[in-house]
């Protein structure tokens, strides 16, 4: 039971770095795009900074985590496979593949940041930065939760947390602006 709970303990810690990463790489992204309303001198300065610090996060911090996440994940499935036949774990590992497209969507935007491609606003930026804490509070509740979980609660809940997501930003951009 101890060797369980040391695997738990690491994918326990390599989650929260993980999302560590995915929370604020998007936040880094705004500045990187609102670097680019600068001018000249200062723009140059501020995205060489930002796309060194995306990297430096994206590179040795965040992708390292998801891979150990998601190794000590799986290494609990194994130890204990009956999980793969309740409810909240089938619930769970659809997130965590939710999570994963996710992840695989943000390198990609790294990679055209830093080639100087600007495809999205800081408003759009501001959106998929919240992507993750929509992730995070369902795997979340899921797990703590387990098959004690009422399916149209956590249904609406869920919603009601995204709609409440979306009015604070909306909020927050008129006293930005």
């Amino acid at each position: 039971m101890e060797y369980f709970n040391i695997i738990k303990s690491l994918h326990i810690i390599f989650v929260i770095t993980w999302f560590a990463g995915l929370f604020y790489v998007p936040r880094l992204f705004i500045y990187f795009i609102e670097a680019h309303q600068k001018k000249n001198d200062e723009k140059k300065i501020l995205t060489d900074q930002l796309i060194v610090m995306i990297e430096r996060l994206w590179y040795l911090i965040t992708w390292p985590s998801s891979i150990l996440a998601l190794i000590f994940g799986f290494w609990m499935l194994i130890l204990v496979p009956a999980w793969i036949y309740e409810n909240w774990m089938i619930a769970k590992l659809f997130f965590v593949l939710i999570l994963v497209i996710y992840h695989l969507k943000t390198h990609y935007i790294v990679k055209e940041f830093k080639l100087g491609v600007l495809k999205y606003s800081s408003d759009f930026m501001r959106i998929w930065n919240e992507v993750t804490s929509v992730i995070l509070v369902s795997i979340v509740f899921l797990v703590v939760l387990k098959n004690n979980i009422n399916w149209l609660n956590f249904t609406v809940g869920s919603l009601l947390f995204i709609l409440l997501i979306l009015v604070l930003i909306k909020i927050y951009k008129r006293f930005r602006t």
